[in-house]
This record gives C-alpha cells, structure tokens and sequence, in this order.
C-alpha cells in the first residue's frame, strides 16, 4: 500500500507525545514506561538511543539509515529474535505487516531489519501491538514520539492505514 500525498501532511503530526530533542533522556523516556510496558522502537536513532540508555526495547525496528542517509545499524542488545522484511519508501507491504504480526508472537527483544525504509512501519505497529505497549519513533529535527498504545490510537492508525492505496 502506497502513501497518497494527501496524508503526508498529516503523518507529520506527532501521534503522541513529544520530546524536545534537547530533553530526551533516560529520566524523560522512563515517565512514560510502566515496569512491565512493552516498548516498540521505530527508527536507528531512536533504537540506538534506547540501547544506550539501558532500556532495552522489547520490538526495534530499524532500516540501516537515518534521515536517508546510510548509517550502522544500532549495536545488538541480545537479541532473541532477528526478523526482516522489504518494504520500500511510502509504503506498507503485506510482508512488513505479516513480520510485524510474527515479532509480537516471538521472544524478545526482537530487531526486524527493513530492506527498504521503516518509517510508515509506526501504523501497522500501533494497530497490532500488545496490551500495555509503547512505541517511541524520532520526529525528524524535533525529538522523540511517544505513543501510548490505546483504542483511539489504534483506531486512528487503522484508519490510515485504510486510506492507503
């Protein structure tokens, strides 16, 4: 499914709460997290930055760039479970979403490595995340996105995702 041009201006709304990049640390995140969240981490920067500080995401999704650029990918945190998928620019695939759907079911942590780009991968997350989940993703030159996962979450995200082409 394609991103029509008529929502690219509405995914550059934060979809929950944002963090300056200049308040982003451990103390910040850990507000947001209960002891038993299941943290979901879009993004190399925001994964890396979670591993960093010792918070070990229970689902990274990562795609070796940043901002476009190549990058390294963040360093392994034990991962239990190494999925990948391709899923292309300004799209969601059926394969990214059947992936996704396998990591929730898998021991954690789990890294699925996009071939590709993992941006838009935030909707599928946010429709078929666990209970008491949360997905943190970097809002390009603001900070970092925090997303309670919640019925108007989901119903929000499945939306778009039924406004995809």
């Amino acid at each position: 499914m394609k991103l029509p041009e008529r929502l690219r201006e509405q995914l550059k709304i934060p979809m929950g709460k944002l963090i300056p990049e200049i308040e982003v640390n451990k103390e910040n995140i850990q507000k947001h997290l209960s002891e038993n969240s299941y943290v979901i981490t879009v993004g190399d920067r925001t994964t890396e930055k979670m591993i960093d500080f010792g918070l070990t995401p229970s689902l990274q999704i990562i795609d070796g760039q940043e901002k476009r650029i190549k990058r390294d990918a963040p360093k392994q945190s034990n991962t239990e479970t190494l999925l990948t998928c391709d899923n292309p620019a300004a799209e969601i695939t059926p394969q990214s979403i059947d992936v996704i759907k396998k990591a929730f079911e898998s021991p954690t942590p789990v890294r699925i490595e996009v071939n590709g780009e993992e941006d838009l991968l935030v909707i599928p997350v946010c429709i078929f995340a666990p209970e008491n989940s949360v997905v943190l993703y970097g809002q390009p030159n603001e900070g970092l996105v925090i997303v309670p996962i919640t019925t108007e979450i989901r119903n929000k995200t499945q939306t778009l995702l039924d406004s995809m082409e």
